[in-house]
Order: C-alpha cells, then sequence, then structure tokens
C-alpha cells in the first residue's frame, strides 16, 4: 500500500500537469483530507485554497511543500 507523502492540515502548492491551462489560484493550498490512491498507485488529496469556494482533487506529483 502507498503511503502518503503530506498530512492533513500541511500547506502546499498546486502545479496541475494533467490540465496546465486550470485557473489555479496562487498561494497555498491546505490539505483537507487524504483521498485512496489512484489505479496507479498514486496518492491523491482533497486541497483548498481560502480565495476559493471549493476543494480541488489534487495527484501527490502535483503538489510541493509550502
Amino acid at each position: 500500500m502507498t503511503e502518503h507523502k503530506f498530512k492533513i492540515g500541511q500547506l502546499v502548492y498546486f502545479h496541475p500537469k494533467v490540465r496546465p491551462q486550470l485557473n489555479v489560484v496562487p498561494g497555498p493550498y491546505l490539505i483537507i483530507k487524504r483521498l485512496p490512491a489512484t489505479q496507479d498507485g498514486e496518492c491523491q488529496y482533497e486541497i483548498r485554497n481560502t480565495l476559493e469556494e471549493y476543494n480541488r482533487v489534487a495527484r501527490e506529483s502535483e503538489l510541493t511543500r509550502a
């Protein structure tokens, strides 16, 4: 089983790779929830930026420590 690299409550930066054209708010995102790994084994997270009204789902490879 794959282990998550980031903890709930940790601040990270989001760099989408699949669709880099997404309107991503700059600044740190808060890890809200750890989600199950994808079929290829990569961990996922629910993240939130205080400037947005919704949460996003991000793969671990799209996140860096703040």
